[in-house]
């Protein structure tokens, strides 16, 4: 029995991106790979309605139109390559996250003192990771979550994603350039090139 849909989208467009269909389903984690310029980043941001687009977008069967676009982003939930952070602790971007989930990436409860000017870019994405799992979204969009970590949190990274996705029947869909981590985490793998979205990587 398959999973039912979760996000469907069919001939999204913008600027610099070449209309993509694909849809994700319940407990399944998709990377997207490709080169870089093919516009993997620009098609994230559409599916998160960061940018002006248009297509056909839904989640759960429900048309992106309908809702409210801070509730859309919430459930529809981006990590961008580079987070943002804009206030000067790490606790006030944090309305409500159990400290388990700071315990997976590696940190202890103090992490939440710590001043956002003395994080390390590895430590940045870890905490964005779980700014962004604390809105508990349905759909996640990791734009390389991974690519500033060593392998030791990058197993953490995976197995918490993973984690996350079966226990709260998400849907991921995860930007990255590593074949070895590919072949680890994708239940299936989209590659985006200047021709458009392929449902397998070229050999």
């Amino acid at each position: 029995m398959s999973s039912p849909s979760l996000l469907e989208v069919r001939n999204l467009v913008r600027s610099n991106l070449r209309a993509v269909s694909l849809t994700l389903s319940a407990s399944e984690l998709v990377c997207l790979s490709g080169p870089s310029g093919a516009g993997k980043t620009l098609m994230l941001r559409a599916l998160a309605d960061l940018d002006v687009n248009s297509g056909e977008v839904s989640l759960q069967g429900v048309p992106r139109e309908r809702m409210p676009a801070t509730q859309w982003r919430r459930q529809v939930g981006y990590l961008p390559a580079e987070s943002r952070w804009w206030a000067p602790t790490v606790a006030e971007h944090y309305p409500a996250t159990s400290p388990a989930l700071f315990g997976r990436l590696g940190f202890d409860a103090g992490v939440l003192d710590w001043q956002v000017e003395r994080l390390s870019s590895g430590e940045r994405q870890r905490l964005a990771l779980l700014r962004l799992l604390a809105n508990e979204p349905r759909v996640l969009l990791l734009d390389e979550p991974t690519a500033n970590l060593d392998p030791a949190n990058i197993e953490k990274v995976e197995r918490l994603v993973r984690d996350y996705v079966d226990q709260h029947q998400a849907a991921c869909l995860w930007v990255t350039h590593a074949p070895e981590q590919i072949e680890r985490i994708a239940t299936r793998t989209l590659y985006l090139d200047r021709q458009g979205l392929h449902r397998e990587v070229p050999a």
